[in-house]
């Protein structure tokens, strides 16, 4: 008997630049499904790296994902955070 696989749809952001699923990168976002995550385009970004410079190494991205990595950074920081200790 098999048993069937259900597979979980990804949660879309931003027109669908960024997703969210469980079973790519460990559920981190990412780039439009893809397994390059907005971690990483805002790593290389604080590092000092451009838009162009990016867009050179990850030929499948576009200039709207840039900006979209950027947005979704820009709005979890919207957001009300409470800091409690941990054991």
């Amino acid at each position: 008997m098999s048993i069937p696989l259900v597979t979980a749809r990804p949660i879309e952001y931003l027109d669908g630049r960024i997703t969210v699923h469980p079973d790519i990168c460990n559920g981190h976002p990412t780039i439009r499904s893809m397994r390059i995550t907005v971690e990483t385009v805002l790593g290389f970004l604080s590092a000092g790296d451009s838009a162009d410079e990016i867009l050179y190494q990850y030929p499948s991205l576009e200039p709207a994902d840039i900006d979209a990595c950027l947005r979704f950074a820009a709005e979890l920081m919207a957001h009300r955070y409470t800091l409690q200790k941990v054991a």
